[in-house]
C-alpha cells in the first residue's frame, strides 16, 4: 500500500491551486505590447488623416492665416 505524507500532500495541493489560480503568470508584458500597439494604431491613423488633409485644407488654413496676419501688419507671406 502506498502512503503519501502530509508534507507531500501540502506540496501537491500547492502546486495545483497554483496552476489553477493563473497566480504563477506575469501578463505585465503582454498589456505592456497591447497599449503599445493601440499607441501605434492611434499614430498611424493620425498620420494618415493629416497626410490626406494636409494636401488641402491645411495648407488653405495656413494660407488664409498668413494672409490674414499680413494684411494686418502690412507685410507679405
Amino acid at each position: 500500500m502506498f502512503v503519501l505524507s502530509p508534507h507531500l500532500l501540502h506540496r501537491m495541493l500547492l502546486r495545483v491551486t497554483a496552476l489553477g489560480d493563473g497566480s504563477d503568470t506575469d501578463e505585465r508584458g503582454a498589456s505592456a505590447v497591447e497599449y503599445g500597439l493601440l499607441v501605434a494604431g492611434i499614430a498611424a491613423v493620425i498620420v494618415g488623416t493629416v497626410f490626406i488633409l494636409g494636401q488641402g485644407v491645411f495648407l488653405n488654413l495656413f494660407t488664409e492665416t498668413c494672409n490674414s496676419i499680413s494684411q494686418n501688419q502690412g507685410t507679405t507671406c
